[in-house]
């Protein structure tokens, strides 16, 4: 178990990493949106471009933001179910959850989306827009986001049997009713 809270650590922070990169392309974008709206206006002018790498920016952090969102529990779950369990009879309504809908959606998606980049990447796709971008690096990031999403999945599903085990581990698996 040892050797699996290592891989599941390193898992945690590559995804935290990439979790604070999505934080700062959110800025990212919206200077880029506010910049090509203030050219656009002031000056008549635009670029397809500009307008593809807001696009590019937020499938990546949609996809990449993923598993970042996984990692901090923070992911949607409307289940009324779920909050009047204990914790123990939510780590196992997690552990099944991971196992029957999340692992198996992440590796058909994934590799459903595989072709899509591959014959993109052969062809060397680029945008059918004057002055777009290359289409195959952003088509990429989906079947890499579905990896990634995959692999917090089993880190969370390793933290889970490890505390179902009795063994210390951080764990934030705690259910927070949403505010409205």
């Amino acid at each position: 178990m040892k050797l699996l809270l290592g891989f599941s650590a390193f898992v945690d922070a590559v995804n935290e990493r990439i979790g604070r990169v999505c934080d700062w392309l959110v800025l990212l974008a919206c200077v880029v949106s506010a910049g090509n709206a203030m050219v656009r206006y002031a000056y008549d002018t635009s670029s397809n471009a500009w307008l593809e790498i807001q696009w590019y920016m937020f499938a990546v952090i949609v996809m990449f933001g993923a598993a970042y969102t996984l990692k901090k529990n923070e992911h949607v779950r409307v289940d009324i179910v779920y909050m009047m369990l204990n914790e123990r009879q939510q780590i196992w309504v997690d552990i099944f959850g991971i196992l029957l809908f999340l692992l198996p959606a992440c590796i058909l998606l994934g590799w459903l989306s595989w072709p899509f980049f591959a014959q993109s990447y052969a062809v060397g796709e680029h945008s059918s827009n004057a002055g777009g971008l290359l289409r195959w690096p952003i088509k990429l990031v989906m079947p890499v986001g579905f990896v990634l999403l995959a692999l917090q999945g089993i880190s969370e599903l390793i933290k889970r049997i490890a505390a179902l085990e009795g063994l210390k581990v951080a764990l934030d698996a705690k259910y927070e009713r949403p505010v409205q």
